[in-house]
C-alpha cells in the first residue's frame, strides 16, 4: 500500500465517521451535563466506539461468511447507506434528530450510531476483507481515524464556538458533498466488480 492509498483510506473514514457532524448532537446531548463529567462522558464513548469498530474489524469477515454475504455486496450496501447519510447531511429535516437528553447516554447514541454507525462499520468490514497481507496497516488506518475523531469530540465545545452555527452548517453540508462522492465511488466500484463476477 502507497503512502497516497494510506492517506486516502484514513481521509475517507475519517470523513465517513463525520466527527465535525457528530458535535451539535453531541453538545444537545450532553447540554445538561457538567463541562468537567461530559468530558469523562465523550471518553467513555469514544472508547466503546473503538471497542465496537475493532470488534467488527478483527471478526466482521467471519460475521459475513456465516450470513454468505460477499464483499461486492458490503460495497453496494454500504455505499447506499453512506449516500443517505450524506444527503441528510445536505438537506437536513427539519426535526432533526431526537434523543431522550434526561438520562445520561451510556453506548446509544454517542458510541453507536453517532461515532460507529453503520456506514463506518461497513467501511470497516470492506476493510478487514481487502488484502489480507496488509491486516495490520488497514487496522492502523481505523485507530488513526478514531484518533482524529477523539481529538475533534473532546473539543467539541472550543469548535462549536470557534466555527459558529453558520460555520458548523457549512461544514456540514461540505462533508455531505464529500460523502456523496465517496458512496456513488462505491456502489459503482461494487457494480463494476458485480459485473465481472457474472
Amino acid at each position: 500500500m502507497s503512502l497516497a492509498e494510506f492517506l486516502s483510506a484514513v481521509f475517507t473514514l475519517t470523513v465517513v465517521m463525520d466527527p465535525l457532524g457528530n458535535i451539535p448532537l453531541f453538545i444537545s446531548v450532553l447540554k445538561n451535563v457538567k463541562e468537567d463529567y461530559r468530558q469523562k462522558i465523550i471518553k467513555r464513548e469514544l472508547i466503546f466506539a473503538l471497542i465496537i469498530m475493532l470488534f467488527f474489524f478483527l471478526f466482521g469477515r467471519w460475521i459475513v461468511m456465516l450470513f454468505s454475504i460477499d464483499i461486492v455486496s458490503i460495497s453496494i450496501a454500504g455505499g447506499i447507506v453512506l449516500f443517505l447519510i450524506a444527503l441528510s447531511m445536505i438537506f437536513p429535516s427539519k426535526e432533526g434528530y431526537f434523543f431522550d437528553t434526561k438520562e445520561e447516554p451510556f453506548i446509544v447514541p454517542l458510541a453507536t450510531p453517532l461515532i460507529a454507525g453503520p456506514s463506518v462499520l461497513s467501511m470497516i468490514l470492506i476493510y478487514s476483507m481487502k488484502e489480507t497481507g496488509n491486516f495490520f496497516m488497514w487496522l492502523l488506518i481505523v485507530i488513526i481515524s478514531w484518533v482524529i475523531n477523539a481529538v475533534i469530540l473532546m473539543f467539541s465545545s472550543n469548535i462549536s464556538r470557534f466555527l459558529g452555527e453558520k460555520g458548523m452548517q457549512a461544514i456540514e453540508k461540505l462533508m455531505g458533498m464529500i460523502l456523496i462522492t465517496i458512496s456513488v465511488g462505491m456502489i459503482l466500484k461494487g457494480l463494476r466488480e458485480f459485473l465481472k463476477l457474472n
